[in-house]
């Protein structure tokens, strides 16, 4: 299998600023307002809601936090207007770039999005244009340095519980399950005790691309921008 598709951005993610940890917090609380709205407050059958718990618990959100988010979501269920929207296109040398957005304008952040691809010399493409070079997985990273068991040993346990693969890096583990299993999947290694740096379903390439290092500088600024925005939840690419 590939590697995991936005590994650059969670290394850079680490490093993040209180001001940018609230950001994230701020944008996986409208996650959970949205799942709310569409599915009820109940996680045994919001499939949509439970993910988002194992996201905001893997960026380290605290409890009480998440509480707050789902009462006043709860509470506010007629004024949350958010849509989902999903845009693809292009990075530099045709590197494939799909971001999706919670908003309650679209011309508003359709109009940002495409400023963001032209300014680092990309482009807003149409709907299917890179999508089918995607294919959605659950993605869960841990800490290799705070596991207390060998290679052979963790893999082993993940294999126990509808993991499809696990690869191994310098520094972490990122294990890839099924979209349908990530849930339950997440649930069980909580219950075994494991940490994870990040969490969540996402939109893993079949193939990368290798850019050159000015390319790639430039692409990687066009990411941070991207993460600037509140509108946006996720950006996906094939980049290595």
């Amino acid at each position: 299998m590939s590697g995991h598709s936005k590994w650059s951005t969670i290394k850079r993610q680490k490093g993040k600023t209180d001001a940018a940890r609230a950001k994230i917090f701020t944008k996986i609380g409208r996650e959970v307002a949205v799942a709310i709205k569409m599915g009820g407050v109940d996680t045994q059958t919001n499939s949509r809601l439970r993910d988002c718990i194992a996201k905001a618990r893997a960026a380290n959100m605290p409890n009480e936090n998440i509480t707050r988010f789902i009462k006043k979501a709860s509470g506010e269920l007629d004024s949350i207007n958010y849509e989902h929207v999903l845009y693809e296109g292009y990075g530099v040398c045709g590197s494939a770039v799909i971001v999706e957005a919670l908003t309650d304008n679209k011309n508003r952040t359709a109009g940002e999005v495409r400023h963001i691809f032209d300014k680092y010399g990309g482009a807003l493409g149409a709907n299917g244009c890179v999508q089918y070079l995607f294919e959605k997985k659950g993605v869960m990273i841990v800490d290799k340095t705070i596991i207390n068991q060998t290679e052979d040993e963790f893999v082993l346990l993940c294999l126990d519980y509808a993991v499809e693969d696990v690869l191994v890096e310098q520094d972490e583990y990122i294990i890839y399950t099924s979209a349908i299993e990530f849930g339950q999947t997440h649930k069980s290694l909580l219950e075994k005790g494991i940490v994870f740096l990040s969490a969540q379903v996402d939109r893993v390439p079949k193939d990368k691309v290798q850019l050159d290092a000015d390319s790639l500088n430039k692409f990687e600024n066009m990411l941070d921008k991207f993460e600037e925005s509140e509108d946006i939840q996720e950006v996906y690419h094939n980049v290595k």
